[in-house]
């Protein structure tokens, strides 16, 4: 069987204050697309950071032409980094995970088997290493977009997806903040995308501050659902892909 690298594949590395955790979080996917694509770009999305996050991605930059930085110039919470780095993906497929190194990009090998007769293939923690408190916070948040919304995935928030770059088009991303994966997923999925899930490693974070457990994001996440919520339900069957049905 031909195992010749054949896709091509953005990954956007949203980051906030990760300056301990962007340099080997670059590398790795650095290694992992040389390793299984046939082209790839790396954009980090520095979100506002107020540590070295941006000049380590600069000079990274300046080592492989691969390598992309985007700025904000201040914070605009996850969501507005994820939008950021999808506008800016050029190249055919997709991908996003987190500049913390808790996932293993290897495992993105067998998403490439599964995305040519799929249009999203989604991650799904086995094991969430997180502490006890954040994994009760999100497992309460999991129960209450699925019993709000249809979701078509296990874990909403987990950072390790790879789409194929049509899904984005005409897609309106709004929420800004935690909500954006919740947004997204659903409307993927009443769109008549195809979604398949796969379990993933993860791993606890061993440098720099996570960003999700804080008050700020909290309030925001729940802000952004009662709004979302509306809009979200009134999704009308006309917003369907062509030839799909629910």
């Amino acid at each position: 069987m031909d195992e010749t690298p054949k896709h091509r594949l953005s990954i956007v590395l949203p980051a906030h204050n990760e300056a301990a955790n962007i340099e080997r979080a670059v590398r790795a996917a650095i290694e992992v697309a040389g390793n299984y694509c046939a082209d790839y770009e790396v954009i980090v999305v520095d979100d506002g950071s107020r540590d070295e996050t941006a000049a380590i991605v600069s000079r990274l930059a300046t080592e492989e032409h691969r390598v992309r930085l985007v700025q904000h110039a201040v914070n605009q919470g996850y969501g507005g980094a994820l939008k950021s780095g999808f506008l800016a993906a050029k190249l055919d497929l997709v991908f996003f995970t987190d500049a913390d190194n808790q996932f293993d990009l290897h495992e993105l090998r067998e998403f490439f088997s599964l995305i040519d007769r799929v249009d999203v293939v989604a991650g799904y923690r086995i094991k969430r290493c997180d502490p006890f408190f954040r994994k009760i916070n999100a497992l309460a948040w999991n129960y209450l977009v699925r019993a709000l919304f249809y979701v078509p995935v296990r874990d909403i928030d987990c950072a390790f997806k790879l789409f194929r770059r049509e899904v984005f088009d005409g897609l309106e991303l709004e929420s800004v903040g935690a909500m954006v994966n919740t947004e997204l997923m659903v409307k993927l999925g009443r769109s008549g995308y195809r979604v398949v899930e796969v379990g993933v490693t993860h791993y606890p974070r061993t440098a720099g501050q996570p960003q999700g457990a804080s008050l700020k994001v909290i309030f925001r996440a729940f802000s952004e659902l009662a709004t979302m919520h509306g809009r979200l339900s009134r999704m009308e069957s006309a917003h369907l892909r062509p030839g799909s049905s629910q």
